[in-house]
């Protein structure tokens, strides 16, 4: 093949300084820019602002757990009462609901509602937690339920601000293809007809 005939052979590049940046490419349109700007701007979100939004987040919850995990190991104790009377799902694999009565630390005896473990019965001793008022509660958070809430809160953030972003981008890429399929389309009615005469002739 010949130096005339290649498709190679044009001549030497231009200098550095002459050749055309993208920025000033007749052919990258508008929307492109605007694609390429938002797909920046999503990567830094990603890379950047989504381990601070879990940290954030996960700490967050974290520290307000361990308040929780505070009060309510304040607020709450164990006493050993007794079963009075087993009202319902008796046998069976769930918790049972029962009359349970014990003597508070003024030695004023208290009756209340409890749910126990399967398999008790009428006068067996058990321990139940309850609040300030003598009203049968369920056990305070504990300091590893506090930890498994931050991280869960934190994991939880991760994923909805992953997926935000890849949502946002084809979100946005759905809306730019519609502009420019519309924009070729009218550009196309444009150009059709003379294009099409040629083969009337």
């Amino acid at each position: 093949m010949s130096t005339r005939s290649s498709p190679y052979a044009s001549g030497p590049l231009p200098p550095r300084g002459d050749r055309t940046s993208n920025e000033h490419n007749p052919l990258i349109r508008t929307s492109d820019r605007v694609e390429s700007w938002l797909r920046r701007v999503l990567l830094v979100v990603l890379l950047a602002g989504l381990p601070v939004a879990g940290l954030v987040v996960g700490r967050t919850t974290y520290e307000s757990s361990i308040q929780t995990v505070r009060t309510q190991s304040a607020e709450r104790q164990q006493v050993g009462a007794r079963v009075m009377s087993i009202a319902e799902n008796v046998g069976q694999a769930v918790r049972e609901r029962a009359q349970v009565r014990w003597a508070d630390s003024s030695g004023a005896v208290r009756t209340a509602t409890a749910l126990l473990k399967p398999g008790m019965t009428e006068g067996a001793t058990v321990r139940v937690w309850v609040d300030r008022d003598g009203t049968v509660t369920g056990p305070p958070l504990t300091k590893r339920q506090a930890l498994t809430n931050g991280w869960f809160a934190g994991g939880i953030t991760v994923i909805g601000v992953t997926a935000g972003v890849f949502l946002t981008r084809a979100g946005a890429r759905l809306v730019l293809d519609r502009r420019r399929y519309a924009r070729w389309d009218a550009e196309w009615d444009l150009v059709e007809p003379g294009w099409a005469g040629r083969f009337r002739r």
